[in-house]
């Protein structure tokens, strides 16, 4: 059974026999092997999830020399990092010369030779680390923003903007609150970049990713012996960080002794690596991140009151993206421009349609969850403009949400007709407008507030919906 860190290799052949012997001396190597029967299945495969994963193709050249030129050439246009691998037969060596001119990283000649194949496939999994491709799902894109490239026009946004970027010019700490995924790690990165350590080193922790045991050692370093296993001696992440900006992100997620030193660092600006005699100074400015609300749990003692406050001295929140769906637009135009310049990508439009669609869905996974989306749309569009096809899972995803409040069996109003179209928006107002009345119990100043319109715009609409029975 292949390890889920195994390599993945596309194998382009018709022959069960080849096949086979391909898969088995790869598998040797610790990649696992898909196929394809044609070119274009194996096209198909570039667009599929597993396909977005793929380290290298390698090519059969089993037709007439064009089409398997035209074939690397397509592979490689569409994704120009990916190593392309061609097997050829001594009398076609021409074809691998037109290939290698069209993309393919290198040729094989058959009958195969495992130790050739090995080298091979070792050759372009080294150059495909060297790439760096973006995997789309998981990996973010990374180029440090300053303030003024921050997009979001939300006042609320803007005004978490505004304190973090008066912040920055000060040395002292900040907490920065809000969900996953709604932007704090950049939001941190703009504070660095604004103040005066913005040329000395910026160094991230994630303090919910390191076990228990090493915290410790992680932020604060060891000498060498200093426990079973330290062989080496190891700088902390605050020495590493000296001069300039130590972010630790998921601050909530540190255990209670950890939490004692660190509030001792903040305190002294010291810091004593574990079996080390000595103090060492070191003069780091500290932004912390969290997504729990730290005063809950001061509250439920899981974090310590004093160390709340020293982190806490100036305190950034930021909203979630569903609280500032009008930003979505500008977001999703400035991450595609962005995608655009991985290796691979393309410039692409986006649609008002698709638009709405993404404006209309809640984002329980933020800004983050908007750019996996957006870089998936990207990788699978045939297009010049994503549209709202593109966007399948999450128009699913947004009839499942709506359609439960919007039923009549949950006393709300109904969208659809019984055909499946949209009703019209007329019906709809209406029908909001005899269900505030009726949640109201007829109180129609009450009603004109919360619909946010006059008292004399609701009664006009009363008459021009005709609306005649304003009783629950």
């Amino acid at each position: 059974m292949a390890k889920a860190s195994a390599k993945l290799l596309l194998l382009i052949d018709d022959e069960p026999a080849q096949r086979r012997l391909v898969g088995a001396i790869a598998a040797r190597a610790g990649w696992r092997t898909i196929f394809a029967d044609t070119g274009r299945e194996a096209l198909n495969v570039l667009r599929t999830e597993e396909g977005l994963l793929l380290d290298a193709v390698l090519i059969d050249e089993y037709g007439p020399g064009e089409s398997t030129v035209d074939l690397v050439s397509a592979l490689h246009e569409r994704r120009p990092g990916l190593p392309i691998l061609l097997m050829t037969a001594h009398g076609t060596i021409d074809v691998a010369v037109q290939a290698m001119r069209a993309g393919a990283s290198d040729y094989l000649i058959k009958p195969i030779a495992p130790d050739r194949l090995l080298a091979s496939l070792d050759g372009a999994a080294q150059s495909r680390s060297n790439v760096g491709e973006l995997r789309p799902l998981t990996e973010k894109i990374k180029a440090p923003l300053g303030f003024g490239d921050i997009v979001g026009a939300a006042p609320q946004f803007r005004a978490a903007l505004a304190i973090a970027a008066k912040a920055a010019r000060a040395r002292v700490p900040v907490l920065i609150e809000g969900e996953s995924g709604v932007g704090k790690e950049v939001i941190a990165e703009a504070i660095h970049a604004a103040s005066p350590r913005a040329k000395k080193p910026w160094v991230a922790v994630n303090c919910g990713a390191i076990p228990e045991n090493l915290v410790e050692s992680e932020l604060f370093g060891h000498e060498r012996g200093a426990f079973t296993g330290a062989f080496e001696r190891k700088l902390g992440r605050f020495q590493e960080a000296d001069g300039g900006t130590l972010f630790l992100d998921e601050v909530g997620e540190l255990p209670l002794d950890a939490q004692v030193k660190l509030l001792r660092v903040l305190q002294s600006g010291e810091i004593q690596p574990i079996g080390a005699r000595v103090t060492r100074d070191v003069d780091v400015r500290v932004v912390a991140a969290t997504n729990k609300k730290l005063d809950d749990e001061v509250a439920a003692g899981r974090f310590r009151e004093d160390l709340y406050y020293r982190l806490n001295v100036v305190q950034v929140t930021i909203p979630p993206l569903r609280q500032r769906a009008a930003d979505v637009p500008a977001l999703a135009r400035h991450l595609l421009a962005r995608i655009a310049t991985q290796p691979g990508m393309r410039g692409l439009g986006i649609t008002d349609e698709a638009l709405s669609l993404l404006m209309s869905f809640p984002w329980p996974g933020n800004v983050r969850q908007l750019q996996n989306a957006l870089f998936r749309a990207a990788v699978l569009c045939d297009g010049e403009a994503l549209t709202s096809a593109d966007f399948p899972q999450i128009a699913l995803q947004s009839c499942d949400s709506v359609m439960p409040m919007m039923s009549p069996a949950a006393g709300g109003v109904t969208l659809f007709e019984a055909d499946g179209h949209i009703r019209s928006l007329e019906e709809i107002e209406a029908d909001v407008i005899r269900l505030a009345i009726g949640h109201y119990r007829g109180r129609m100043t009450e009603v004109a507030r919360r619909l946010g319109i006059g008292r004399s715009t609701l009664y006009r609409k009363l008459g021009e919906l005709g609306i005649g029975d304003v009783a629950a």
